[in-house]
């Protein structure tokens, strides 16, 4: 099978640390290197690096060159602008279905944290498997370890088994707390982990029964999908096929995963490293009498007095004040600060 390592997404929940210039998947947040680079060298590391490939926008080509200076040109397949992960997978399997080549594609992302990197490819070879002789598509499910609100979540059929992948039955998006609460004591759900395993050719067809015109457009602008690709609709993969699908399985997966898309995710992470008063802190920070705090400072030092349960962030980029209970809005505002100074501008 190949891995196509999907890094083009903004990471708007980390900001100020993430931006559009370089967004989370170029940053070192977990370890000296990046996330890009940790999860393409972990997978380098089970299987041939020939197999590895990076999908990414054409504006940080040039920063997946700096970091993975190993990878060949043609191991990164190039969108012209950024148009989330539906059309990402659709040109994904273009690229090689061109090249007459139907091997199974394990499309996942570059953010997470998957410490056992041996379970994770037994896990997807199992899926591969059940990919190459059904023609199903196949998602990791994984076992959740908390009532999670930023997770969309999986319903699987305990019954219904193929080669031993349950089928799902229905999706929940991002549930209130309530209903997480209610979904984790079931024994058939899981965490939508965004990892998914299909041939192809499996893409095609479902491309062309759920997004037709999408797909249509693609294969007509040949080797150049400049020509359509800004004119796409930004959906996702769950959205665009995956929520449509009649031929989905999940292969359940109960090691440690983190999806590092928060800042909350980064101090699960990193709770190894908290001090005395459980803050996680990087840079030049002095915290007085301030307890379970997420605080990070870039160029400059900071001072906090006092201070409980808030993330600080101070970057050159700007400041960011949140009460940890508030991180779920980040994103949203993040975005409706930026159209409203856009506006004005």
């Amino acid at each position: 099978m190949k891995i196509v390592i999907m890094a083009g997404g903004k990471g708007s929940r980390l900001w100020p640390r993430s931006v559009d210039e370089k967004p989370k998947q170029f940053l070192a947040l977990t370890s000296e290197e990046t996330m890009l680079q940790t999860t393409y060298r972990r997978l380098a590391g089970v299987m041939p690096s020939e197999k590895l490939y990076v999908v990414t926008a054409a504006t940080y080509r040039p920063l997946v060159f700096e970091q993975l200076p190993e990878l060949e040109g043609n191991r990164i397949i190039t969108e012209p602008v950024q148009r989330d992960t539906g059309p990402c997978v659709a040109l994904s399997a273009l690229h090689f279905l061109r090249e007459g080549d139907d091997e199974a594609l394990v499309m996942m992302p570059s953010d997470q944290h998957v410490p056992n990197i041996v379970a994770l490819f037994e896990a997807l070879a199992k899926a591969e498997s059940v990919a190459d002789a059904a023609g199903a598509i196949l998602t990791l499910g994984i076992v959740p370890a908390r009532a999670e609100t930023n997770y969309g979540y999986i319903v699987a059929s305990e019954s219904e088994t193929l080669e031993g992948a349950r089928k799902v039955v229905s999706f929940v998006e991002k549930p209130p707390l309530e209903v997480a609460q209610q979904l984790v004591s079931r024994s058939d759900v899981y965490w939508n982990g965004g990892i998914i395993v299909w041939k192809p050719s499996t893409i095609a067809q479902a491309m062309k029964e759920h997004q037709p015109d999408l797909w249509h457009r693609l294969e007509l602008a040949g080797g150049h999908p400049e020509k359509v690709y800004g004119d796409l609709p930004k959906l996702s993969v769950d959205y665009a096929i995956l929520e449509k699908a009649r031929n989905l399985y999940t292969i359940p997966f109960r090691y440690e995963w983190e999806d590092l898309g928060s800042w909350s995710s980064l101090e699960r992470v990193k709770e190894e490293d908290a001090d005395s008063d459980g803050n996680i802190v990087q840079g030049a920070v002095h915290a007085f009498e301030s307890t379970r705090n997420i605080i990070f400072a870039e160029g400059r030092r900071a001072i906090v007095i006092g201070a409980e349960d808030l993330i600080i962030v101070s970057t050159a980029e700007g400041l960011l004040i949140c009460h940890k209970s508030k991180e779920p809005y980040l994103k949203a505002i993040v975005q409706q600060v930026e159209k409203k100074e856009g506006g004005v501008g």
